[in-house]
């Protein structure tokens, strides 16, 4: 009984605390202005799409709209974009993969409402940088999305998952990665480290405390919140369009 009444108290001091950080995040979002990260204005290279009516929509600067981009899903100028900062080794990153993310693509991604861009926030140890550079490996061969659900379809609900390299060669193997040595050397060298340690860096200019992390058309959500939550969000950034 008393190990039942700790683990209570756990997660509602872990509750708590992510309800403090949204708190403070969407603070920090709501008070950027001007040229900042998220701004009403277009910052320079930000993509831009004339919605129907004639007028133009400005895209918010931390979607990227990169067309071909192997680490995002869904139209390139689909009215929503859900901006994703996550970790292989964080487990609520995990059960957002597994039990919500499926739902919105069948949802919205399907029909060209919704594109989904994944941001690499490595902030749990060189296990977490070296299975961020194997998902660029293998987005380098055509199968990031394969390998990312691949990694989080094996990770523990509660803990952080080990990730050797040894489970990483054959997490690439099951999602279909053709050149396995390519992979591998893509995963130990540092061709990625820049655009890792981008995302990271973007991440930290908006505020974001930890993983997993989100902004559905620059509206934050912390935490793998339940699916109904971000049908709400897509939902409203649809009628708001």
């Amino acid at each position: 009984m008393s190990g039942r009444r700790e683990s209570v108290n756990k997660d509602l001091i872990f509750i708590g605390g992510l309800v403090v950080i949204a708190a403070a995040l969407i603070a920090y979002l709501m008070t950027r202005s001007g040229d900042d990260a998220i701004s009403a204005a277009p910052a320079a290279g930000t993509s831009m799409m004339a919605p129907a009516g004639g007028a133009e929509k400005s895209h918010s600067a931390i979607e990227r709209r990169q067309p071909g981009d192997p680490m995002a899903m869904g139209d390139v100028d689909a009215p929503v974009a859900l901006v994703v900062f996550s970790d292989y080794r964080c487990p609520f990153c995990a059960k957002f993969s597994r039990d919500i993310e499926p739902e919105l693509v069948k949802r919205y991604v399907d029909a060209g409402q919704l594109r989904i861009e994944w941001r690499d926030f490595a902030i749990f140890g060189p296990q977490s940088m070296a299975a961020a550079r194997a998902g660029h490996a293998a987005a380098e061969q055509g199968r990031f999305w394969e390998f990312n659900r691949a990694v989080y379809a094996a990770a523990p609900e509660r803990s952080k998952p080990d990730l050797p390299e040894s489970e990483l060669i054959e997490f690439a193997r099951q999602a279909g990665v053709p050149d396995i040595d390519k992979f591998t050397a893509g995963m130990r060298g540092t061709t990625f480290d820049a655009a890792i340690n981008a995302d990271l860096a973007q991440g930290n200019s908006i505020g974001v405390p930890s993983t997993p992390a989100f902004l559905i058309n620059d509206v934050p959500i912390l935490g793998a919140q339940p699916t109904e939550e971000f049908v709400r969000a897509v939902d409203q950034a649809l009628a708001n369009r």
